[in-house]
């Protein structure tokens, strides 16, 4: 991949966009060099994005339908496509130095990108409001308390708390996880040497036999699943890269090795004590203190990236160069999703995104391999309203993932990014082609 580019004009023109002082994380504008982040501070405040408790549970999930070492080879394989994928997307992210959103504005148009946008904002939203649930239930549970406005309490306190360290940005979320990162690790670490040990060791964890069924391709989709939609954003961050080398590095340490290391963490906790909640494990092994203190670092460090996710999204929608007041919105209605109860109905939309998320990151990596690769030209800073080519790629790349999904055919987000990828770099060549004969034939008349 090119070294970052060094373009410095706004998306659209200085004059279109909102004359409120520069965010210092740049939400609509490339970031520039001086702005730009060590490998280790990525690394870090990606880490914190996957060290998540639901990737734990799509662990116990596999780890219940295979022996030990097929399943060591299933989560390998799931984490190797998701870490590449992502990589890949994160290194374009340090390329460009844009966020997802603004690559979305230049392969989509100003006003084709506001969908994709509504998608990539929307999803971080609805998985604020769960996340805040979830934490407050389990806190609830620990504690003993049993009242539900307890609950919702806990609810608002949990949500205002998380959405803090995103509203201070790119400083707030690496301060966050250079403390959490390290001793989330620890603990994950120290119980998967209990577990060995519950299991009287390797031989014990050798004799394991699966209590369900599930194929190979099917496991691979649920571990791809787990941060997939959250991988499509990893520019958000790698953006701050000072080489693409460097974002494509800090986003496979995040997504192939530290998300597999939580599926495991996942996996030989369910195996050893039945529980498909590593949280639970701590509870049984008698540590509840430690437990409340890795369910709060564990989800607080996701979901504080998650808000930062939507505040650039609606960044983008209002072509703002300010982030802050969205973060603020989005945490307002996510913790009203949770208190409100909405949130229970959220999974089966959310699973939906799934699959009409990942072929954005396909239409963009078939954009960049097209067109970006010498950095974003200053040609894109116009861009039209909409490109309809990457639209209809984009429409190509949903339908396959939705429909292999009904038909059980493959990895469904997989086969959704390689069809929009291909989609967007064919149409890409056959607009040029038709472009270049026109201009042609304009000159020659």
């Amino acid at each position: 991949m090119s070294e970052p580019t060094r373009a410095s004009g706004e998306a659209t023109g200085p004059a279109e966009v909102s004359p409120a002082v520069v965010d210092p994380d740049y939400p609509v504008e490339p970031v520039p060099p001086g702005a730009r982040k060590s490998l280790f501070s990525l690394s870090i405040v990606l880490l914190g994005f996957t060290f998540f408790t639901p990737t734990m549970l799509a662990g116990a999930q596999v780890g219940a339908a295979f022996e030990f070492w097929p399943l060591m080879g299933v989560l390998l394989l799931g984490s190797v496509v998701l870490g590449v994928y992502v990589a890949v997307i994160g290194g374009i992210g340090a390329s460009t130095g844009l966020t997802t959103v603004m690559m979305c504005r230049y392969a989509f148009g100003r006003r084709g990108s506001i969908l994709t946008s509504l998608l990539l904002g929307g999803t971080q939203v609805g998985w604020y409001g769960v996340t805040v649930a979830t934490l407050a239930q389990l806190i609830a549970q620990a504690a003993g308390w049993e009242s539900d406005l307890v609950v919702r309490l806990l609810m608002v306190a949990g949500g205002l708390a998380m959405g803090a360290t995103a509203y201070f940005g790119y400083r707030g979320m690496y301060a966050l996880s250079v403390v959490s990162v390290p001793l989330l690790l620890v603990l994950a670490v120290w119980v998967t040497i209990r577990s060995f040990a519950e299991t009287d060791g390797l031989e014990g964890m050798l004799a394991q036999r699966p209590t369900a069924s599930m194929g190979v391709a099917a496991a691979v989709t649920i571990i791809v699943g787990t941060f997939v939609s959250g991988g499509t954003q990893a520019p958000n961050w790698t953006r701050f890269a000072r080489t693409p080398r460097q974002g494509f590095g800090a986003s496979a340490v995040a997504f192939l090795i530290g998300n597999m290391l939580m599926l495991f963490f996942g996996a030989i906790g369910a195996l050893a004590f039945g529980q498909a909640d590593f949280v639970l494990v701590l509870f049984d092994l008698g540590l509840v203190a430690w437990g409340v203190v890795f369910l709060v670092g564990n989800l607080w460090t996701t979901n504080d990236n998650t808000a930062y996710n939507f505040g650039v999204a609606g960044a983008e929608i209002a072509n703002s160069r300010s982030k802050k007041p969205f973060v603020i919105g989005g945490v307002v209605l996510g913790t009203l999703l949770a208190v409100t109860g909405i949130y229970d109905s959220l999974p089966a939309f959310l699973g939906w995104l799934g699959i009409l998320i990942p072929p954005v990151g396909g239409v963009l990596i078939g954009e960049w391999w097209s067109r970006w690769r010498g950095g974003v030209p200053e040609s894109a800073m116009r861009v039209g309203a909409v490109r309809w080519e990457n639209v209809a790629a984009y429409a190509l790349g949903s339908v396959v993932a939705w429909g292999s999904g009904e038909l059980g055919w493959g990895i469904p987000p997989v086969n959704g990014i390689v069809v929009a990828l291909l989609a967007a770099v064919l149409a890409g060549r056959l607009v040029r082609r038709l472009t270049t004969r026109g201009a042609e034939a304009t000159r020659s008349a």
